[in-house]
């Protein structure tokens, strides 16, 4: 177990707004972890988007490659 609770785990409360999906609850603490690394003068948020869209790339491409290796 990793002691992180789940929205499951949560108590019920009256419900006062849309349901999030898991990943757009992830991508929202990931997105306070980055500002909140910045405020503290950790990373730099430019640079870290600019790793990021590298590291996508990259992976884009190889499973692009990898899906016509497979077709051949």
């Amino acid at each position: 177990m990793s002691g992180k609770t789940s929205r499951r785990d949560r108590p019920s409360a009256r419900v006062t707004g849309k349901e999030l999906t898991e990943v757009e609850e992830i991508t929202v603490m990931l997105d306070v972890l980055v500002e909140e690394l910045q405020r503290r003068g950790i990373i730099d948020k430019k640079e870290f988007n600019r790793l990021v869209a590298m590291r996508l790339h990259e992976i884009s491409k190889a499973r692009a490659f990898e899906e016509l290796d497979e077709e051949l």
